[in-house]
């Protein structure tokens, strides 16, 4: 399946640190990924206006989808694209206010308690469970 995925632009992490972002480019993104600890080997990570294109595929589904949202959840992005298929359904969730981990689990899954594994599959970001944010976009684990 091919996909596209909608962010809140502007609500993301500011890769440049200034209320003024300069342009976008794929280097900068490659940059985020890296120190995100992230494998991007074989993925082509190109820009366009505010979307973000990738294609190729990723080392596993969990690495391209966490790379997805590496690069969605930066201030700048408004969506991204991504020109291989998939295996399997994504399940994303975008965080409203108010929002928790064990919320955003028991809305998702049914039971709060086990929000360590949204935690786990977001890794490295967010980097603490109560380090999350309106308009920020999660990883659900499907069992």
């Amino acid at each position: 399946m091919l996909g596209l995925w909608i962010f809140v632009k502007g609500s993301g992490k500011k890769l440049f640190g200034g209320d003024d972002e300069p342009a976008l480019d794929g280097g900068a993104l490659q940059d985020e990924i890296k120190e995100l600890g992230l494998d991007a080997t074989g993925m082509e990570i190109t820009v366009d206006a505010d979307t973000v294109k990738v294609s190729s595929e990723a080392a596993s589904q969990e690495i391209k989808e966490k790379i997805i949202l590496a690069v969605g959840n930066v201030s700048s992005v408004a969506s991204v694209e991504d020109s291989v298929p998939s295996a399997g359904e994504h399940v994303f969730h975008t965080v409203e206010k108010g929002d928790t981990l064990w919320t955003v689990f028991s809305k998702n899954l049914g039971n709060g308690a086990r929000y360590e594994e949204i935690f786990e599959a977001n890794k490295p970001m967010p980097s603490h469970p109560d380090k999350i944010y309106p308009s920020q976009v999660l990883r659900i684990p499907q069992a």
